[in-house]
């Protein structure tokens, strides 16, 4: 008689996503998903800020992903901006892009790029309440 194999019941795990997460502050929407996606089939490759030295970034670095700046200020331009975004994006190649309180307008192209694979978290109901006061 053999051994027994495993369980009918074991599940080949998913293989793991990779994962982008856009922010503009202090990331406690990123801390929020770093905390609860250690069960997810994700690994997050990157989490981009627009703007520089914000705590968001502290936080990324500590989870042990990398931190990036893309300085929409720096560009010069809003379509420079969108253009080294979405030049990175396109370089990690994303299968889920998050933005977590990331408050840049992106554009109806950008957009449609990352159909089905792009989640945006906002503290209010868009487009009704614009902004962080809502």
């Amino acid at each position: 008689m053999s051994a027994p194999g495993p369980a009918a019941t074991d599940a080949a795990q998913p293989a793991a996503k990779r994962g982008v997460v856009l922010i503009s502050g202090s990331g406690s929407n990123l801390q929020a998903i770093l905390d609860a996606s250690a069960e997810w089939p994700v690994r997050w490759e990157a989490v981009i800020s627009n703007r520089p030295a914000v705590h968001g970034l502290t936080r990324a670095a500590r989870a042990g992903v990398p931190a990036e700046v893309i300085d929409h200020r720096a560009a010069g331009s809003r379509d420079a901006f969108e253009a080294a975004l979405a030049q990175r994006l396109a370089a990690l190649a994303p299968d889920l892009i998050v933005l977590a309180g990331f408050m840049r307008v992106l554009s109806a192209p950008l957009v449609e790029r990352y159909t089905g694979r792009m989640l945006n978290i906002h503290p209010s109901l868009l487009p009704a309440y614009r902004g962080l006061h809502t």
